[in-house]
């Protein structure tokens, strides 16, 4: 058995590219509106490559130039803490040689200078360790009172303190930058003195002073600033090129891209899009090739739609019209056979229009489902028994099943799927004319099968055949029953149902069309 190949809405054509069709719509006109508006893609990419650039600009200045006198101080004195932290343990282990050799090594390795007393009453100290490294040290250069002054202070702050202080050339003197003085000195440097109070295990008191020089920043921005000036100008120059760049490598395959859907839009099915840019690139280009040869098939599908429809709607009404006049002009052929012939044909017509509005109603979703309980075994045996006409004419229609089954469905569309599985093989079963259905159950499954002994279906043919409007060859012949739309209709409601469906075939030896439901009995 063959699909209907006599009606064009049983299944789609082969797959092909369609002429243009420059009555339907002008992709030009369609795209101009869009045409022209926004930026191109390279100024695009130069903006967000600027705004990037000027982003990491920003911050290298903030870092450099603004906060890096505050960074550099900062870290300078975290450096000191952490310094007189490893001192003060070594003090609390009793560790002295440890302790004199470790004052040297970061006072060279930090740029540091150490001062460590030993403090026997709050007026009298002993110098335990001192590593001078720094011209114009204060803890070296200030008087015993000072140093004092400084326990006191530690002492008086929990133990820690921390200051800085500036040298006044005019008076030698240093004075601490919370004296109002110091904005008249001169000297730019800043010492930072970090005092800690540390016992060892005897609980003797120590004093430990370390000193660290900070340099003024000054000419460091000045020179990080003319280097931010450099590396601007490069930047945004290289932002340019490379924007140059990635938009040659894009945009180009995106502006043939568009030529060409142009070409699409409008009508030309036979366009084929041809891109060498990234892998995103070709597979757009792969999918709108896809797009021109299914817009192809449809144009030529909507075409032969429209021919084979016309023909099934022009022969009926043909033989309406002239029974219809043969009965009005001739005296006697006002007889039963004609007036059935103007009914059977007023039928044809009825069912061919249903059946177009199913086929649309399933394609759009609109359709909806009414479940209920089904003995479809007896609604199956309800069905056969219209073909009582086809029947008195020879047609041999067999219903074997090994027994009843009662399952949850929509009665009318699973009786339309089969009701259109045994008009077309009607159409096509071989000269004895026999048709059979047949009704299995397995465990989680009940299936319906209809056999012809038709021509089969060649292998080549079966991938499309179930596609709208596909015919397996170009002769558009007229069904004894049905309206040619069978197969689409069949897989548009399995699909709505939750079922499935296929064909068993060969050439010569006719085909097998069946369904299945799940079912759990």
């Amino acid at each position: 058995m063959k699909p209907s190949a006599n009606h064009a809405d049983d299944t789609r054509s082969g797959i092909g590219a369609g002429t243009p069709n420059s009555a339907a719509f002008s992709g030009n006109n369609v795209s101009s509106q869009y045409r022209g508006k926004g930026p191109r893609l390279m100024w695009r990419l130069f903006f967000y490559l600027a705004v990037f650039t000027a982003v990491i600009l920003v911050i290298l200045w903030l870092f450099q130039v603004v906060f890096l006198d505050s960074i550099y101080k900062l870290i300078k004195i975290s450096d000191i803490r952490v310094c007189a932290e490893r001192l003060t343990d070594l003090i609390a282990s009793d560790n002295i040689e440890e302790l004199e050799s470790r004052s040297l090594e970061l006072a060279h390795s930090r740029e540091l200078c150490v001062l460590i007393l030993r403090m026997t009453d709050k007026d009298t100290a002993i110098e335990v360790v001192s590593v001078d490294t720094q011209l114009g040290c204060v803890i070296h250069n200030t008087d015993k009172a000072s140093k004092f002054t400084l326990y006191d202070s530690a002492v008086a702050n929990g133990g820690s303190l921390t200051q800085r202080f500036r040298f006044d050339s005019r008076t030698r003197s240093y004075y601490s930058t919370s004296d109002g003085i110091m904005a008249e000195t001169t000297d730019d440097r800043e010492s930072i003195v970090y005092t800690l109070l540390a016992k060892d295990g005897a609980g003797q008191d120590y004093l430990v002073m370390l000193n660290s020089v900070i340099t003024p920043v000054s000419a460091t921005v000045r020179t990080l600033n003319t280097q931010l000036i450099i590396i601007s100008g490069l930047l945004l120059a290289l932002s340019l090129l490379m924007a140059l760049i990635i938009s040659r490598t894009i945009s180009r395959p995106l502006e043939r891209l568009n030529a060409s859907a142009r070409l699409l839009a409008g009508g030309a099915f036979d366009t084929r899009f041809s891109a060498d840019g990234c892998r995103e690139i070709n597979e757009l280009a792969d999918t709108l090739n896809y797009a021109a040869v299914e817009l192809g098939r449809v144009d030529d599908l909507r075409r032969e739609l429209i021919a084979n429809i016309s023909h099934d709607l022009r022969t009926p009404l043909t033989m309406i019209e002239g029974y219809g006049e043969v009965m009005r002009d001739l005296p006697g052929e006002n007889t039963p056979d004609n007036v059935q012939i103007i009914i059977d044909e007023a039928k044809r017509l009825t069912s061919l229009v249903n059946d177009i509005l199913d086929i649309s109603k399933l394609q759009s979703g609109n359709q909806e489902l009414v479940l209920s309980q089904v003995n479809i075994t007896a609604a199956l045996s309800d069905m056969l028994g219209r073909y009582s006409r086809l029947i008195s004419e020879g047609y041999t229609i067999r219903f074997d099943y090994d027994r009843e089954v009662t399952l949850e469905t929509d009665e009318s569309r699973f009786i339309a799927v089969v009701y259109n599985l045994v008009n077309n093989a009607v159409t096509y079963t071989g000269a004895d004319k026999l048709v059979a259905v047949t009704q299995t159950v397995s465990d989680n499954a009940v299936r319906i099968s209809v056999t012809d002994t038709g021509e089969g279906i060649p292998p080549d043919k079966l991938e499309n055949i179930w596609d709208r409007y596909y015919k397996v060859d170009k002769v558009h012949r007229r069904a004894s029953v049905g309206t040619g739309l069978g197969l689409s209709i069949v897989k548009s409601t399995m699909d709505m149902l939750g079922g499935t469906y296929g064909v068993i075939t060969s050439p010569g030896s006719g085909s097998t069309f069946w369904i299945e439901l799940p079912y759990w009995g």
